[in-house]
């Protein structure tokens, strides 16, 4: 059966009402959370099979830190995210790549991305992707 749980990071309360209703809807248990900081607890406390992730939370620094911190701490760094942003795909990737300069190892890309408004069945077919039912 594996872990059911999806985390679903974003600081506007409409966008994470929206993006629970799709998760829920396709049969996975939403956990929510408005920071970066609740997202690191919430995913240490869940270990959850996906990160739905935004950027702009409310600086686009803690989004981008709260990818590297998923994507370094040993626990977290195997559960796929999925960025969910207003900025284009190639300005944060832009970004993560300043980031890891000379910080050790570089951060891996992140495996899927959507820009802003999300769109159902979109964001549907993209978790679906990431999770094949059943895993």
């Amino acid at each position: 059966m594996g872990n059911s749980k999806i985390l679903v990071v974003d600081d506007e309360r409409d966008i994470r009402i929206f993006v629970t209703t799709v998760v829920e809807t396709l049969g996975f248990e939403a956990v929510a959370a408005k920071d970066g900081a609740e997202a690191l607890v919430q995913a240490g406390l869940n270990l959850p099979a996906l990160v739905i992730l935004d950027v702009m939370m409310p600086k686009i620094d803690d989004g981008i830190q709260t990818y590297r911190r998923l994507r370094t701490d040993p626990k977290l760094s195997h559960i796929p995210v999925l960025i969910l942003s207003a900025i284009a795909q190639k300005t944060f990737l832009h970004s993560i790549r300043i980031l890891s300069s000379g910080k050790g190892p570089r951060l891996p890309e992140p495996e899927a991305y959507m820009e802003k408004p999300p769109d159902a069945s979109e964001l549907s077919r993209l978790i679906t992707e990431l999770l094949p039912s059943g895993s």
